[in-house]
């Protein structure tokens, strides 16, 4: 929280909820808790209902957010991203912010029926499964659990997974660069281990995406990406063009 003001609101054209809406708007610190509503009815000298109705404003403006024992803290702006096809760390870079990766594992095993048919594995195929959370600038913002070809990605597990961008890596190492993909686009509440592995709190929404990639004419990649929704969103712009494409493949718009 920024260094606060000690002018106690008095009576004014706007009314005093509004006058501390103001207020608190201008002394918020991203990812900052603010002070107690006890602290706030002294600094100001105003009621705690006055308090409340200017906080709850605020978190329903989504400027605010209450975490159960912990206080009430100012939201880190969230990151806008145009669908497009990058990797993640291009996306961030983009955004001049720094990614980093922490590699939870990375392990060969027979995928689930939808993975093996979108790879076009024979059944007891086995592939490379590899599980990471990205962040930005040290925040966590997304949770990744992708699924990859072991048969065209020899020693996938002794790449440097966590230090760089996965897609470079395919191209670089395996001459498999990524030009095509499709992604679906819903939504889901964090539950215990994603909430605890990105360090959010519990039922926090989730924009989920599902990525399925293809290099070169070789399907290539199955990956589902749980973004943290109060970090993360979307822009898209759409033609008439782009609304028939949507009807007519409802599972989501081809990239």
């Amino acid at each position: 929280m920024a260094e606060q003001v000690s002018d106690r609101i008095t009576g004014g054209p706007q009314p005093k909820h509004q006058q501390l809406r103001e207020l608190l708007i201008g002394l918020v610190v991203p990812g900052e808790a603010i002070p107690s509503e006890r602290d706030l009815m002294v600094t100001y000298g105003v009621s705690r209902a006055t308090v409340r109705k200017a906080i709850d404003g605020l978190v329903a403006d989504g400027l605010l957010q209450r975490t159960h024992g912990l206080g009430t803290f100012a939201v880190r702006p969230r990151l806008e991203t145009r669908l497009h096809l990058a990797s993640f760390s291009q996306d961030m870079r983009r955004r001049g912010l720094q990614p980093s990766t922490r590699l939870i594992s990375v392990t060969q095993a027979k995928p689930p029926a939808e993975v093996t048919d979108w790879l076009g594995l024979e059944p007891n195929q086995k592939a490379w499964r590899i599980v990471r959370v990205r962040l930005a600038d040290n925040n966590p913002i997304a949770h990744e659990d992708g699924w990859y070809p072991a048969h065209l990605l020899p020693e996938l597990d002794q790449q440097d997974l966590a230090g760089g961008s996965l897609y470079e890596i395919l191209g670089a190492r395996y001459g498999l660069w990524v030009d095509q993909a499709e992604q679906t686009l819903w939504g889901e509440s964090a539950d215990a281990g994603l909430a605890a592995a990105l360090a959010a709190p519990l039922s926090t929404p989730l924009l989920v995406f599902r990525r399925r990639s293809v290099a070169g004419g070789q399907r290539i990649e199955h990956v589902v990406s749980r973004y943290r929704g109060d970090r993360y969103m979307v822009h898209m712009e759409l033609s008439r063009d782009d609304l028939s494409a949507a009807i007519a493949t409802p599972e989501g718009n081809p990239l």
